[in-house]
């Protein structure tokens, strides 16, 4: 679902922005784009455990929008159980809605944000920030031209590093290795032709957790090309994401995350861009502005789907 249009159009101005969810993504990537941003402004923030500095801050969306500052967007940053709760808080109240990936914790939930969204109004975004990294535009562009022939997808990082300490992450609903694994199907189901589907996989859970430390996925193209997806939360040393295709009149390969792309093996210029999180504001602010909304579930849907038909084995305890 994409390019949905949301309502009346706004005029330029910088949009008020209250943020939701004061932890480590927020800190590391939403409020330093948001302050670089010359299209927002924010004015408050609402966090159970964090506050802004120098902004206002309450402990829920309900006593934000009810004693804080007039805003007009808001942009959610919490773990995904709760967004919706949250997001139809905002989309009640009349406010444009931002959503840090994945958008929720099922299909459904967002599916039906956005007949909430339509009937308000006001503009939806399911942000996938991955998509927006150096090579990926780059890439759809040299696939469009192309046959697909197979594809390999190995994302491997330390949980250690890039969530210490999270719990949430490994519990219940919390995707676990599909958190950073969602970010490598944003960006295949953005550059590859055609449909992309599940067939089989393997999913290893510690059996002190409740979501996956590990999986190995088998996918498939329409046009039956193999693709195969490698999850590993365990990587120590370098960290690994890695997209590989091969096509019936060359190979392509993205690196990095989509940072760096290789076209038969000889790295590519790309041009120089502001940063995957200040391009989803920029996104976020015409989006607002145009009367539009952005979601696209594929993502998600392919992560439901892998937990649907993979065999799940027990390993070792996980403990940070």
């Amino acid at each position: 679902m994409t390019a949905i249009e949301a309502g009346n159009s706004l005029q330029p101005g910088a949009l008020r922005l209250g943020i939701v969810g004061v932890g480590k993504i927020a800190r590391d990537q939403h409020l330093p784009s948001i302050a670089a941003s010359p299209d927002f402004t924010l004015a408050v923030a609402a966090s159970r455990h964090a506050k802004v500095e120098d902004c206002p801050s309450f402990d829920s969306i309900e006593a934000m929008l009810a004693d804080g500052p007039p805003i007009d967007a808001v942009s959610i940053c919490t773990p995904p159980g709760g967004r919706d709760r949250i997001a139809r808080t905002a989309i009640a109240a009349g406010k444009h809605v931002m959503i840090e990936k994945p958008p929720g914790a099922t299909v459904a939930e967002v599916a039906a944000l956005v007949g909430l969204a339509e009937a308000a109004g006001v503009t939806l975004f399911a942000s996938w920030h991955s998509r927006e990294a150096a090579g990926v535009d780059a890439a759809r562009n040299w696939l469009a031209k192309r046959i697909v022939t197979g594809a390999a997808i190995n994302w491997r990082e330390d949980i250690r590093v890039w969530h210490p300490g999270q719990d949430w992450i490994l519990a219940s609903g919390g995707f676990g290795v599909f958190d950073p694994g969602i970010n490598a199907l944003s960006i295949v189901t953005a550059i590859l032709p055609g449909d992309l589907m599940i067939d089989s996989g393997t999913i290893a859970v510690p059996e002190n957790r409740d979501s996956p430390i590990a999986a190995s996925i088998t996918m498939r193209l329409s046009n039956d090309a193999p693709v195969s997806l490698d999850l590993d939360f365990l990587q120590t040393g370098p960290q690994s994401w890695d997209i590989d295709v091969t096509t019936e009149t060359g190979s392509l390969k993205l690196s990095e995350g989509g940072k760096r792309l290789f076209i038969d093996g000889v790295e590519q210029s790309l041009e120089a861009g502001p940063g995957e999180y200040p391009r989803l504001y920029q996104l976020f602010a015409s989006l607002v502005r145009s009367g539009q909304s952005d979601v696209d579930l594929r993502p998600l849907q392919l992560v439901a789907d892998a937990f649907l038909v993979s065999r799940q084995q027990r390993t070792t305890p996980f403990t940070f």
